[in-house]
Parts: structure tokens; sequence; C-alpha cells
């Protein structure tokens, strides 16, 4: 696996390519953000994507890191202050190691709150 994530068809095809600490991670940060809300999942830009009134979360596997990215990151930092902001708008990633994670609970928080802001803002892809 290089920069990109692995390939994949299907949100469960992309779990079962990573392996090791990557896999608990990514099944770990799943499980949370499906319980957070009713999200739809999908393979978009080798990246296991999170849909809710447009994209909202993004799980990302590389070779020796994993990104945790919201599309309203920048609105989450009260509760996750490592999310960092990256690119234009309002993006934000959670960039994650072996040993350096974020724990299930956090992960469920910022989902349900990222969930709301596409609910209350809207599409944050669309361009007004």
């Amino acid at each position: 696996m290089a920069m990109m994530g692995p390939v994949a068809d299907s949100p469960d095809a992309y779990i079962a390519a990573l392996s090791g600490w990557q896999r608990t991670y990514a099944e770990t940060m799943r499980a949370a953000i499906m319980a957070a809300a009713p999200f739809d999942e999908a393979i978009k830009w080798t990246n296991l994507v999170f849909m809710a009134n447009g994209p909202c979360i993004l799980i990302r596997a590389e070779e020796h890191r994993m990104l945790l990215g919201f599309w309203r990151g920048k609105r989450l930092r009260g509760i996750e202050p490592r999310i960092k902001a990256s690119g234009k708008y309002e993006l934000g990633n959670l960039v994650l190691t072996e040993g350096a994670g974020v724990t299930a609970e956090t992960v469920e928080r910022l989902a349900a709150e990222a969930f709301r802001l596409n609910a209350e803002l809207g599409n944050p892809a669309a361009r007004t």
C-alpha cells in the first residue's frame, strides 16, 4: 500500500484489505461512525467515505499512518484539537499512527457533530 489506500470496490473490501493496527483502527472508527448517525458508506477517491447530505467523513489508510478526515473538520477542533486544517474550505484531518489512535467515544462524538453540521449547513462539496 502506497500513499493511496487499498484498492477496494466496497467498504467491507476496504477494511478486509487492511491488516494489523490499521485494520483494528479502521474497524473501530467505522463502527463508531455508523453508531453515531445513519451515514451511507462508499469508496471514493480510494478512501472509505461516509456520506450524509454530501461527503462528511473519510477513513484513509496509508503505508505508515491513517487519516480520519472531515469535510467540516475545522469546526470539530473543540472536540478533538489534534484535527489539523487540510486544503481549502473547512477540511480537517486527524493523523493516526500505530499507538497514537483515537477512542471510539471521541470518533462517535465527532461523527455525530459532523452529521449535524451537514444537516444544518448543507452539502460541503456544493459550490455556492
